[in-house]
């Protein structure tokens, strides 16, 4: 036994000794902090796709370019809304789209900032289990919200009559009944979301970019406030959302953005939750009722983001209006860890 011992490390060290000294990986280059101006402009026209490992606007598009979303991956049906219109969407029981004429007394319901799909404004319209797949066949009426001026978009009705393969069937028109159109999306690969408009041609639209090509969206978006009385009501607010597809997020307001390393990242708690970065890292002052308002950017609050290429990145945000003063244009600047 004891002549084991002595022969096990004797021949490890020869083994050893014949291979090749180790070589010396130089030091990660994280690259330099970097500054970022995004151009919604004043009116919070656009909504802005960005990729921080790219460190690049990937897309943009008119906030007002379409209505719908449609779940696009494999085996997703949810629908969504377009909340950068303050959309809205409420079931009204019946199943005959010529009976629904009007929206008075609806419910009407928005999708949640959070980006819990199993609380959309449009529901279970589908329902697949082993057996079968059931569609409810329920006339929903969407509210399209606001334009960037603040001009209502008016009403729809719809139906969603079925997912078959890749592609949604649905049949929609205005509330009096004219313009009845019967209409489909194809389901795109590589893509989180299809979209759809109401009145843009072609009504298939696709201004989201592929998935794994970005990180953040800025744009406006509907989410839950509460009055000094603490009653709940939906308002429309500008700020970041994440995107849906392994991105995560965590917040810090202990440490000073340049003392964030990895080793503290990779110890914080992160979210999947679309909107943590959201819209309050900017405080309003002044007036809101009247409209004379500014905004001052808390710079002490960071971001580490976890993108889905397994980068870390800190961000943190250091301006809202432009170099001739003119407010929507948030600025942050971030930095690889």
């Amino acid at each position: 036994m004891k002549a084991n011992i002595i022969f096990i490390p004797f021949i490890l060290l020869l083994l050893t000794s014949c291979f090749k000294e180790d070589e010396k990986i130089p030091p990660f280059d994280r690259g330099d902090r970097t500054t970022v101006m995004i151009e919604l402009t004043q009116n919070y026209k656009y909504q802005v796709y960005f990729s921080l490992d790219q460190n690049t606007v990937v897309s943009s598009n008119d906030k007002n370019s379409f209505d719908l979303a449609f779940e696009s991956t494999s085996t997703g049906s949810h629908i969504l809304l377009n909340t950068a219109n303050f959309g809205l969407a409420a079931v009204t029981g019946e199943t005959q789209i010529e009976n629904v004429t009007s929206h008075d007394g609806l419910d009407l319901k928005f999708d949640p900032s959070s980006g819990n799909l199993d609380s959309t404004a449009v529901g279970n319209w589908i329902t697949i289990n082993e057996i079968d797949t059931i569609y409810s066949g329920l006339v929903y009426v969407i509210d399209r919200g606001y334009d960037e001026l603040g001009n209502l978009l008016g009403f729809r009705k719809i139906v969603f009559d079925s997912l078959a393969g890749n592609t949604y069937y649905f049949r929609y028109a205005n509330l009096n009944n004219t313009n009845m159109i019967a209409a489909s999306v194809t389901k795109v690969e590589g893509v989180n979301y299809i979209y759809y408009s109401f009145v843009n041609e072609p009504g298939q639209l696709q201004p989201e970019p592929a998935f794994d090509s970005y990180d953040l969206l800025f744009t406006q978006y509907t989410t839950l406030l509460y009055t000094n009385e603490g009653d709940p009501y939906p308002y429309l607010v500008t700020g970041v959302l994440l995107n849906r597809f392994e991105t995560m997020v965590a917040f810090d307001s202990i440490h000073h953005f340049d003392s964030i390393s990895m080793d503290l990242a990779q110890n914080m708690n992160f979210t999947q939750q679309n909107d943590r970065i959201g819209y309050n890292w900017k405080d309003v002052v002044g007036d809101v009722e009247s409209g004379q308002v500014s905004y001052i950017v808390n710079p002490d609050w960071n971001y580490i983001i976890r993108a889905q290429n397994g980068f870390y990145y800190k961000m943190r945000f250091i301006g809202f209006y432009n170099d001739l003063g003119e407010k929507g244009y948030p600025t942050f600047e971030y930095q690889r860890l």
